[in-house]
């Protein structure tokens, strides 16, 4: 003993339970002010038993043992044991001031062995020895649940144990079966750091005061005049879980709009470039050059002219069955075609090629092949066959209009009315080539043609974007141009030129080709980047012999508004999460599942999300919001934001009970059990909080002194008192 000043005391303490409880992490995290990580703590178990040796050998153990409890100087010795039954302990007992009787909270077993065993065993050998149930790992209670305690658990199965639901201990049983025993209990968490310094503190106060007791008659006890006994510990609320982040999924819109330009669906504009032809769709030219937004919505209706006039060559140009982005001989006659390096002219190979890609179809009725006029909400440009024109652009010659025949991919032939722009030989084809690729999907490769050809292109054809892009790679030099792919794609620069599908196409429905009729009113749309975009709408207009949508003018769309449709369309033409709110976000996650959608589903749920996420920090209540869309969320797959809405209700359940019994009750009752199951704080803890409440008035009661009060009669004297009085009366 060490007492070399009246004021200093020394405190062995032993720990005892069964192995793997965390006696040594315990003693670490007080001696070595240890901090263990969730990693460290679920490493195999390997027994071990924490040296005594180490207060000689180590300065900072023996620094670290010092503490002042209730103004009294104290040096604690721990003692640790293994936790084998069959273990001799009577050295550790020996002359010990305070036992801890450790438990693993996840360990049910461990619990019932303090009470058969380890506090029989305590007695036996020091049955004078104030003893302490201590509960270690309470971090388990609410840890069991995280997605790394999971992940790390499932890594190292079968050398560790995870602990479930079932196995938790809560603290009403622990609590019981310390009042059986009549000690204190105490929760400690070396991972948290909850209750290390405070079930040592009150372990030293139960040894001190059960010293005092035992000297009552020394000097040694005036020291101890100050020391409190064992206060009670508030329970440990575990933190509150963070609320699940969205993700969205990655955007194919690049790939969509490239197969929309392979797979030439309802193409309407031919470039002659030479002796190449190249389709394309006359809303995506028009987005992207406002010179062929001026030419395309020009009126040409004073053009009309005999086409009988012009050669047969010219005539059999445009009646081409074929339009591509690549040098193609279908458009031509058999002298012709010999010009074209090209593999596989034959006339087969030819018919086989135009099975494939011949996909431009109306409907074989005559007045269905016109489309547009007042069937939309904007007057669209005519399309009457037989206009010619003469341009005075350096990019073209002429523009003529002309109907056009094919082979759909059932190999059925079908008539589309196409404009025919002929460009001059300022427009090189592989630079047009280029120009296109840039135009549908944000690429560029300026290996394949000169990249001067292609800047004068995009110069002429009215291309800003391209050109400034152009201009500042050639100004950076040949490394600039080398990448100039990689950077399109992520600067995401063509976006800028796809601006004006929103403002034309979307807004005002230029050269639109389809019209929704929704329950409150008409919206027009472009059946190639509608098919480009869904797979539903794809399947629609393709499968004539299924969906009597695929040639229908006109298509009903029963259930949605003009609002939910535009919001659709938004998201189909821009790849952005469309304007939404807490009213009207069901709507579109209905519609979005209904089309199959996900990632427009995903970008529904981020855009709530984030809006209850302002209103959270805003200080606003949106309980009775998330209440509202969690059910509609569910049944529309929008998995995310209902497993968001449901942390956020499990979160603030008391209050919603208070304010919203009625909405609350109408739950689904698998979403009332998650809710209770969820809810923070957990019912354990308020239940122990209750039970600590009660506990602390006791406690301030029996430390109450009693006064004694004499209790005065309002009779007066008794010579005076009314039975007096009678009996005077009866005297008389």
């Amino acid at each position: 003993m060490d007492d070399e000043s009246t004021n200093q005391e020394l405190v062995k303490c032993v720990l005892v339970g069964d192995n793997a409880v965390g006696k040594t992490r315990l003693i670490c995290a007080k001696a070595c002010r240890q901090r263990s990580s969730l990693s460290q703590l679920l490493n195999p178990h390997v027994p071990t038993v924490w040296a005594i040796d180490q207060y000689r050998i180590y300065k900072e153990v023996l620094e670290n043992s010092w503490t002042n409890v209730d103004g009294v100087n104290i040096s604690l010795r721990l003692w640790d044991t293994f936790g084998d039954h069959h273990k001799d302990r009577r050295f550790a007992y020996g002359r010990s001031d305070v036992v801890l009787m450790c438990f693993d909270i996840g360990k049910p077993s461990s619990l019932e062995n303090c009470k058969e065993m380890w506090f029989a065993q305590i007695k036996k050998f020091c049955p004078n020895t104030p003893v302490i149930l201590v509960g270690c790992k309470n971090d388990l209670r609410f840890i069991y649940k995280d997605e790394n305690y999971l992940k790390l658990s499932h890594q190292r199965s079968p050398l560790v144990r995870r602990v479930s639901e079932s196995d938790i201990v809560m603290p009403e049983e622990a609590r019981s079966v310390a009042r059986e025993l009549n000690i204190p209990y105490y929760e400690t968490s070396v991972l948290t750091y909850f209750g290390i310094d405070e079930v040592f503190e009150n372990a030293i106060r139960a040894a001190l005061c059960s010293r005092r007791q035992q000297s009552l008659f020394r000097m040694t006890s005036f020291n101890l005049r100050r020391v409190m006994s064992p206060v009670l510990q508030e329970p440990f609320c575990p933190p509150r879980p963070s609320l699940p982040e969205a993700s969205t999924i990655q955007s194919s819109y690049l790939t969509d709009l490239e197969r929309m330009a392979r797979q030439q669906n309802y193409t309407d504009l031919i470039f002659l470039c030479g002796t190449v032809g190249f389709s394309a769709h006359r809303f995506m030219m028009a987005s992207a050059s406002p010179l062929l937004r001026r030419i395309l919505t020009a009126d040409y209706s004073h053009d009309l002219h005999n086409t009988a006039t012009r050669s047969n060559s010219e005539t059999s140009l445009v009646s081409s069955t074929l339009g591509s982005n690549q040098l193609c001989s279908d458009l031509f006659n058999d002298d012709t075609e010999c010009l074209i390096p090209s593999e596989n002219n034959s006339p087969r190979h030819r018919q086989l090629r135009q099975i494939q890609f011949g996909s431009r179809r109306l409907s074989q009725t005559p007045s269905n092949r016109t489309l547009g006029g007042s069937l939309f909400s904007l007057p669209q440009p005519q399309l009457e066959p037989g206009v010619f024109r003469s341009l005075n652009y350096p990019a073209f010659q002429s523009l003529r209009i002309e109907r056009c025949e094919n082979l759909d991919v059932h190999g059925r032939v079908v008539t589309s009315i196409q404009t025919v722009l002929t460009c001059s030989k300022l427009i090189s084809p592989q630079a047009l080539n280029q120009v296109i690729q840039f135009i549908y999907g944000g690429k560029l490769d300026t290996k394949v043609c000169n990249f001067r050809d292609v800047k004068q292109a995009a110069e002429f054809l009215d291309i800003p974007d391209l050109f400034s892009i152009l201009s500042e790679a050639a100004t950076a030099g040949q490394q600039k141009l080398v990448n100039i792919d990689q950077d399109l794609q992520t600067e995401d620069q063509f976006n800028k030129t796809l601006l004006g599908l929103e403002d034309l196409c979307l807004a005002d429905g230029l050269f639109s080709d389809v019209l929704f009729k929704l329950e409150d009113g008409t919206c027009s749309a472009h059946k190639p980047i509608l098919m480009a975009r869904s797979d539903m709408m794809c399947a629609m207009f393709t499968h004539e012999e299924i969906f009597k949508e695929a040639s229908a003018r006109v298509i009903h769309f029963p259930g949605v508004n003009k609002i939910t449709f535009y919001q659709l369309l938004y998201y189909l033409y821009t790849d952005k999460s469309p304007n939404v709110t807490t009213s009207t976000c069901v709507n579109l996650l209905e519609l979005a599942n209904r089309l199959c959608l996900p990632r427009l589903v995903t970008l529904v749920e981020t855009s709530i999300i984030q809006l209850f996420t302002e209103h959270i920090n805003a200080g606003d209540d949106i309980s009775k919001d998330a209440l509202e869309i969690l059910q509609p969320c569910q049944i529309h797959n929008a998995d995310q934001l209902s497993d968001w809405c449901l942390s956020y209700l499990s979160q603030s359940y008391n209050g919603i009970c208070r304010k919203f019994p009625k909405i609350l009750r109408g739950l689904h009752p698998e979403n009332q059990a998650a809710l209770n199951l969820k809810r923070w704080p957990p019912i354990w803890y308020l239940k122990d909080h209750d039970n600590y409440q009660r506990m602390l008035v006791d406690q301030e009661r029996q430390k109450r002194p009693k006064t004694l009060k004499r209790v005065r009669s309002n009779s007066g004297c008794l010579c005076f008192s009314s039975k007096s009085r009678k009996d005077m009366s009866f005297d008389n």
